[in-house]
């Protein structure tokens, strides 16, 4: 090599103008160069960096040495791999990679959609604001689920001190016979409470862990977004935009079923007038075909159940199922009145002349839908704002009794109903002659009804203002369903919501 070309071309190395062997890169250029190529870079003599203008000052160094730290100063300045002397300024959307201006017109990105980096950078910013407060409600979700199974295990353990001091009272007029009976008794509320304790406290784990894992999750996301380098950003996001799609399925309230210790008491009411004749089998298996014990479904869960509820704001869920069901007239008593489309009932001030019917119900102002339901999930909403101070708004089998107005035939009083009542300024939920008070901090205009009829689930809803969950009946359903009303004053209708 003649004397001022450098040191020996090496291969590996390329130029950037010829692509023969480079003998020399220079780190102003970020190029390398043959020794033909290398000359404008160096004077006379040779020496590197002593070239004339304008490539006075750049710094050389061979090839060899600096192809390692060149590569890494070209990914560092943003500069396009496949072509090396345009930066990168635009972002391919399919392809989720930062591009130079080149690489759309005529390298493998051809025809694709892209955008310019900044603009790509803005946009996935505010994607990553967005998914951030959805994730903060999700976990604000998951906290207040904490909450409501640490409510339940108060509620629990309280309820199970009542009911062995309940037993403990009927057990001291039994004296010594019964002494052995009351130890088997309080085991049985030890055991069923220890049971239904390691299930929420498993639940409660569970809970911590996604909340954890969601914390960390927030905090990675939120450096993204906080990077102020827009391709550092777009890498970023590209790599966790999998995992934030995961992120935004919507949070699950977890209501835990009530425990109740209700068979014991009940059981030993009339324990002590049969006390010689069943203490020959075990405390189970009289507890198991109890007469007395009026179990409801909730009670027959497995202990520490909980009913998985979707949260507030879910309604467009929902409405994946909306049903609009008409009113039958067949079963209206005669103190109501129905609108011509079948969706609005009223009271009247006198009994109108309908045609007599089986189905009808004669004493009490209730009526049940035409259409019925017998699987799947279905959601139907209620207005209920002009119906005064007394209204039920339920579901019932066909099976309910229309004449009379004894238990059989009251919604929500047997177990062919369920239903949520307000009366005055009160909320109840109905089912089987048991209630539960339902707590609400606003009167509710609107109801909506969930039935999904495999599970066995039947909710009630608030959606005068988003939805508000007031309370979920767990049954194993084994007739059709049919949507049920009965009034006391003023005006209810079903909403078309189909």
């Amino acid at each position: 090599m003649a004397q001022g070309n450098g040191p020996e071309a090496i291969v590996g190395a390329s130029c950037d103008l010829c692509r023969t062997p480079a003998a020399w890169s220079c780190f102003s250029c970020l190029s390398s160069f043959c020794p033909l190529h290398a000359r404008p870079h160096l004077a006379g003599d040779g020496e590197p960096g002593a070239g004339g203008s304008p490539f006075r000052g750049h710094r050389l160094c061979p090839a060899g040495e600096a192809a390692q730290d060149l590569r890494a100063l070209r990914e560092l300045e943003h500069w396009c791999a496949d072509h090396r002397d345009r930066p990168l300024e635009l972002f391919c959307e399919p392809c989720a990679l930062c591009i130079c201006a080149l690489c759309p017109l005529l390298g493998a990105h051809r025809g694709h959609a892209v955008d310019l980096a900044a603009q790509a950078a803005h946009s996935k910013r505010e994607v990553i604001a967005i998914f951030l407060k959805q994730l903060a409600l999700k976990r604000q979700q998951k906290a207040n689920n904490m909450q409501h199974i640490e409510e339940a295990m108060a509620t629990l353990k309280a309820h199970a001190l009542a009911s062995k001091t309940w037993v403990t009272q009927k057990f001291t007029e039994l004296r010594l016979l019964l002494d052995e009976e009351e130890t088997l008794t309080k085991r049985y509320v030890d055991e069923k409470v220890e049971q239904t304790l390691r299930a929420y406290e498993e639940q409660l784990e569970v809970c911590e862990g996604e909340i954890s894992v969601m914390h960390s999750f927030s905090e990675k996301v939120r450096q993204i977004q906080l990077q102020p380098d827009p391709l550092h950003l777009l890498k970023g996001y590209s790599a966790i935009e999998k995992d934030m799609v995961k992120q935004r399925i919507p949070a699950e309230t977890l209501v835990p079923v009530p425990v109740t210790f209700d068979p014991i008491t009940n059981h030993f009411k009339h324990f002590v007038e049969m006390i010689q004749s069943i203490l020959q089998k075990p405390l189970k298996a009289r507890l198991k075909e109890d007469i007395f014990s009026s179990l409801d479904s909730t009670s027959k869960k497995e202990p520490g159940a909980l009913l998985k509820v979707r949260s507030c704001g879910d309604r467009s869920l929902f409405l994946k199922h909306a049903r609009s069901p008409t009113l039958d007239i067949d079963s209206l008593h005669p103190r109501l009145t129905m609108s011509e489309d079948q969706l609005s009932v009223s009271c009247y001030w006198r009994r109108r002349l309908y045609p007599s019917s089986l189905q009808r119900f004669d004493k009490l102002w209730q009526v049940l839908s035409r259409d019925s339901f017998f699987a799947g999930s279905h959601y139907w909403e209620v207005d209920v704002l002009q119906a005064g101070q007394g209204w039920w708004i339920g579901a019932a089998y066909p099976s309910l009794k229309r004449k009379g107005d004894s238990e059989l035939s009251r919604l929500g009083w047997n177990r062919a109903s369920w239903c949520i009542k307000r009366f005055d300024f009160e909320y109840w939920a109905f089912h089987n002659g048991e209630r539960i008070l339902i707590q609400t901090e606003e009167d509710p205009e609107r109801i909506g009804v969930f039935l999904d009829y495999e599970a066995g689930i039947l909710s009630f809803y608030n959606v005068t203002d988003g939805m508000k969950h007031l309370h979920t009946f767990q049954s194993r359903f084994v007739e059709p369903i049919y949507p049920a009303l009965r009034l006391w004053e003023g005006t209810v209708t079903i909403l078309k919501i189909t």
